[in-house]
């Protein structure tokens, strides 16, 4: 291949028309990483340029791969109305279960937003920087998962995304069996651009304001040199669910049909307390018993928010229920961030060109949790029968007991009036140099990244385990007047705290490519590199010591190196045949070696029809959370054998029924391994049209997953061994039958490879353009994913199919897996202003999710009534539709105006009263639904 076949000039050129060509392509891609970086000659010859795509290394000048890639261009981003790059890419219909929404303000990972292509969870998909990597976020999805943070890539210096809806390992190494996100940033810029929006929901809360400002200076061409610096700036208020109508602001759903979990019981209760006369037994606090035919009273009379119940069957007695989660909760939580970005371009010689760039992103939250500390609980200490006693420490009647006098203890139950917040802070610190050119024959390219990032997180309002004994034994704390109690006593109890945590990857990346042989259809080429990396994490333990109450325990550290080295061979075997073989090895440190190879074809015998297909292995390496020093706690409810609640007389010992899970890290993991398979087919008819259909199937095997808590149970309820490594910490024994086997109480296990799942569906894409006269052009873009198949194999023959379900529940903010997802957009451009209506739609779910609970399986409804029926009926979540409309107006050659309505129809969100991410509705694919109509309005200044 001669030079100029690499020059990035012409690259660039193919860049800025890249929006262009999107309208009549839908595999069309822009140039990535390796484009950007190509060898360079003088500018007389810059035609017939050759650039690379996201999914290759090899330089092309038909952008149609055997893979299937699409690209988000400068347009489709301004279009979209969006501003941050964590939006626009949850806005794929790739994007499916196992997602993270922004939204979740329970998520262990809160603060962070992660994309799952294919619904493979959010490690299975690659998030790549100009092509290369970037680090993964300080704290892992449900503690184990770890994934690149969205919310630290600045859009203001974005060019275009490109989406390889195809797995990648073959080139890009681990994780990439879903798919890869490549951000593509501007490789220069000259000018200033200054922006600044502000923007509303019409139901109130979410109040943003946003600015960017992006200024460059230096031709590459004329000066040799170009330097550009970006910020990027946004401030959101919170959204109240107590500003959201019925039933989105109350869990109570006793008025429709529903239940009202608003009883006292573990994890629930009001701040006016109630309790109920009772012993203990074993000297503990903690093993309180009612008395026979014990009845609830409040602490003190039901107040403001709360109503008096004194006919619950299931709770004898009278109480005041308090719809807490609407009162508390938000549906979206406060944020600021701030993005900064700059980057120095240099030309060096005709064929030499080199880049140094840096960026510093820092994004902040603060969310509310939808709950009260509550005195019951059992995370990760049980609570759930704890008593005041009758005598305080002095020997004094302790006043906070109604029944001291009579030497009975109390059982309680009590939500401490402190609202908890968890504020997080993450930031994110990049450099990145390059050096590309031409020696030889051969194209070069070196790469050096030097990514970390810092999480601070503190955690206010949750209560102290010992403070809380001691403020019961001692009396200090003032159950009946909470107002009464002092700084110093609610400081013991709610002495907050902060976890610091940090990760790192550094990288070189050395690649080369060259033309070798003539074929029948053109010149094969080869691309060679080799990748070597340090990645680390450092996430300590948020609650050493069980020290505080309903608080997991989550710790991940390790560090690690991996070598790899990648081969791509493009053959071109006829003029309508292409071959394209792939393969990259990889040495990782802690696990050893893994081989990923790929095969493309692609079949064009005409300009306007193409065949296209992959085959390939992947992999997914294990994450310091599954591997090394590092543990994870959570809580499930089980049933017990009848036998066994027999032998205990069906008493209250074994009614409330929930086991600890503690997962710790298995240093003799494997990494879970991958085939995938695509076949498609492009068609191009006419110049105005376009269209691609493409199928996956995708099957990972050697699942890396929680330990079978199910088999632990099992075998010791039925006095057999344990499965290997797991260990079960039995309760304390039931004081009405101490011989009778005692409840569970805590599970301790390693993760595991085990079993598989198996996905499969078609990708749609539709792009047609019309130009009417006048200056008046209508675009239009159709994208829709149909999931045909989503099987999880949970051993022992037990398969079941999550689409359509609210299924895989447990997992990240339990989204569910939607058959279809589409977005349908038509752009009407008139100089000087240009208009956009945009559609996205997505699929309804039965709320059924077969691996909830420690024996899944069950697929009954996750909502029921009172008497134990779905609840609705038909236990279903409808579809949703959202229409937004985005437009610009150029005033003149320097100032723009924009508006944009998001929901245009004001549309509330499907009711989803099983969802646990979202009060009543799902937040991974429904927010824009609870924020309401949101509208935006900006000018932009240019020069």
């Amino acid at each position: 291949m001669k030079r100029d076949k690499l020059a990035v000039a012409l690259a660039a050129a193919l860049l800025a028309s890249m929006s262009n060509m999107a309208s009549a392509q839908t595999t069309d891609a822009s140039a990535t990483k390796a484009a950007q970086t190509q060898t360079n000659t003088p500018a007389e010859k810059q035609q017939l340029q050759a650039i690379t795509v996201t999914g290759s290394a090899v330089p092309r000048t038909d952008l149609e791969t055997p893979s299937p890639v699409t690209v988000i261009s400068a347009a489709d981003i301004q279009r979209s109305g969006f501003s941050t790059v964590s939006d626009l890419v949850h806005s794929l219909s790739a994007d499916n279960s196992g997602s993270l929404p922004n939204a979740f303000s329970g998520a262990l990972a809160v603060g962070a937003s992660g994309v799952a292509l294919r619904g493979l969870t959010v490690d299975s998909t690659v998030v790549l920087v100009d092509g290369l990597r970037n680090a993964i976020y300080a704290a892992a999805d449900d503690g184990e998962r770890s994934f690149v943070d969205l919310n630290t890539l600045p859009l203001v210096a974005v060019d275009h995304i490109e989406v390889l809806k195809d797995s990648a390992s073959s080139l890009y190494g681990a994780d990439a069996i879903g798919g890869v996100i490549n951000i593509v940033l501007k490789r220069d810029f000259q000018g200033l651009e200054v922006t600044a929006d502000l923007g509303n929901s019409q139901r109130g809360g979410g109040f943003a304001k946003k600015a960017t400002l992006l200024g460059g200076i230096g031709d590459l061409q004329k000066d040799g040199h170009n330097f550009y610096f970006g910020v990027q700036y946004e401030s959101d208020t919170p959204i109240w669910a107590r500003d959201r109508p019925y039933p989105f602001n109350s869990n109570d759903l006793s008025p429709i049909g529903g239940t009202n979990p608003n009883v006292p019981g573990s994890n629930v209760g009001s701040v006016y307390g109630s309790v109920m006369p009772g012993t203990i037994f074993g000297g503990s606090l903690l093993n309180g018993i009612p008395n026979p035919g014990a009845l609830l009273q409040p602490l003190r009379p039901c107040g403001p928010g709360s109503t008096t119940v004194s006919n619950d069957p299931n709770n004898p007695g009278t109480y005041c229920s308090q719809n807490i989660a609407g009162q508390y909760g938000q549906d979206q939580p406060a944020s600021k961030q701030l993005g900064l970005y700059g980057r120095a371009t240099f030309q060096i010689n005709d064929t030499t060109r080199a880049y140094l760039s840096a960026s510093v992103f820092q994004y902040q939250s603060w969310a509310n949790q939808a709950s009260l500390p509550q005195i019951q609980t059992g995370n990760p200490i049980n609570t759930d029968y704890i008593a005041l006693p009758p005598l305080l420490a002095n020997g004094q009647l302790n006043p906070n007991n109604p029944y001291a006098a009579q030497g009975q203890y109390a059982l309680i139950n009590y939500a401490f009036p402190v609202p908890q917040l968890q504020y997080t802070d993450n930031r994110n610190a990049r450099i990145v140099g390059d050096l590309n050119g031409t020696f030889g024959d051969w194209n070069y390219d070196l790469a050096v990244v030097l990514n970390h990032t810092d999480l601070t997180t503190d955690a206010q309002g949750y209560l102290n385990y010992q403070a809380l004994i001691d403020a019961i034994t001692n009396g200090t704390y003032n159950f009946v007047n909470p107002s009464a109690n002092n700084a110093a006593v609610m400081h013991a109890l709610f002495p907050g705290y902060s976890t610091h945590a940090t990760s790192d990857l550094d990288s070189i990346d050395f690649s080369v490519n060259r033309s070798l042989w003539e074929l029948p259809g053109g010149t094969s080429t080869l691309a060679l590199g080799t990748q070597f990396r340090y990645e680390a994490q450092d996430y300590p333990e948020i609650n050493p010591g069980n020290e505080f109450l309903n608080r997991n325990v989550v710790q991940a550290a390790g560090h690690r190196t991996i070598a790899g080295a990648w081969f791509e061979f493009d053959a071109p075997l006829l003029p309508s045949l292409e071959a394209n073989l792939s393969g990259r090895f990889d040495h990782y440190s802690d696990f050893g070696n893994n081989f990923s190879p790929k095969l493309g074809l692609k079949w064009k015998p005409t300009d306007a029809f193409a065949l296209r297909g992959t085959y390939s292995r992947g992999f997914r390496a294990p994450s310091f959370a599954e591997m090394g020093n590092a543990l994870s706690y959570g809580s499930t409810p089980y049933q017990a054998p009848d036998w066994f609640l027999a032998a205990h007389n069906n008493g209250d010992y074994v009614q409330r029924t929930n086991v600890g899970e503690l997962s710790v890290g298995n240093s003799s993991i494997k990494p879970e391994k991958s085939t995938s398979a695509t076949f498609g087919t492009v068609v191009q008819p006419v110049e105005w049209l376009n269209a691609s259909v493409d199928y996956y199937q995708i099957k990972k095997t050697q699942n890396i997953s929680d330990p079978d808590w199910g088999a632990a149970l099992a075998s010791y309820f039925a006095g057999q061994p344990l499965p290997n490594g797991m260990t079960i910490i039995p309760a304390s024994p039931d004081p009405n039958y101490p011989n009778a086997l005692p409840k569970p109480l805590e599970i301790i296990g390693p993760y595991i490879n085990a079993n598989w799942m198996k996905t499969k569906g078609i990708d749609v894409d539709l792009q047609t353009h019309f130009e009417f006269g006048n200056d008046t052009k209508w675009e239009s873009k159709l994208s829709v994913t149909d999931v045909f198949s989503w099987k999880q194999s949970y051993g022992a023959g037990r398969v079941y199919q999550f689409v359509g379900l609210q299924a895989p529940y447990v997992l990240s903010a339990g989204t569910g897996t939607p058959r279809w997802r589409a977005s349908w957009s038509n752009t009407l451009i008139h100089a000087p202003w240009t208009a956009t209506v945009t559609a996205r739609y997505t699929s309804g779910l039965t709320m059924v999710a077969q691996d909830v609970g420690v024996f899944p399986g069950s697929g009954s409804c996750l909502s029921t009534d009172a008497g134990g029926n779905p609840f609705p009926a038909s236990c279903w979540s409808p579809s949703s539709t959202m229409i937004d409309l985005t437009g610009s107006y150029q005033i003149n050659d320097h100032l723009s105006v924009t508006a944009s309505i998001f929901n245009l129809l004001n549309r509330m969100p499907p009711f989803d009263p099983a969802n646990y991410a979202g009060l009543n509705y799902n937040p991974g694919f429904n927010q824009e639904g609870i924020i309401g109509r949101y509208i935006n309005v900006g000018v932009k200044f240019k020069l």
